[in-house]
């Protein structure tokens, strides 16, 4: 094939495909509810910072607590350090309502932080929802950390 007949070619594959009737565009979905993550201050417990929060999307709540290091470790300190076996209390009402339930677990830390999941629930648009999450190394008392999370929907 010469270089005429392929630029012939070309132009009519061209006007082939611009002329070829283009399919209509569904109208995009509407845009998936957004996620918002709140976690409260931290709480000094087991020589550990531990968070409660809460991610909520629409209506729906999944309630957690994290631990991780305080800080850098001391002068002197072997790292990384030993492992630490704890136990965690989860809990979440409805301010003003109801319990969204409870949940007590054994986790081990050592340096990564960690997430205790536990609860899930959907809650009514409008209302504040309260977390606690607390640990006990069996040497120290329980300092909860707490977090208010408004779902506002």
């Amino acid at each position: 094939m010469n270089r005429i007949a392929r630029i012939a070619a070309g132009a009519a594959g061209a006007v082939a495909l611009l002329s070829a009737p283009v399919p209509a565009f569904a109208a995009a979905p509407a845009l998936a509810t957004t996620t918002v993550t709140t976690c409260g201050n931290y709480s000094l417990q087991a020589g550990l910072a531990t968070y409660a929060c809460a991610d909520v999307t629409g209506d729906s709540v999944a309630i957690y607590g994290k631990i991780g290091l305080a800080g850098p470790p001391s002068p002197g300190t072997p790292w990384p350090p030993a492992p630490k076996e704890l136990v965690t209390h989860l809990s979440a009402d409805v301010a003003g309502g109801a319990s969204l339930g409870a949940v007590n677990g054994r986790t081990v830390f050592q340096v990564s932080t960690v997430r205790v999941d536990g609860i899930a629930a959907t809650v009514a648009c409008g209302s504040t929802v309260h977390v606690s999450f607390d640990v006990e190394g069996f040497w120290s008392g329980q300092v909860p950390a707490t977090v208010d999370v408004p779902v506002a929907c």
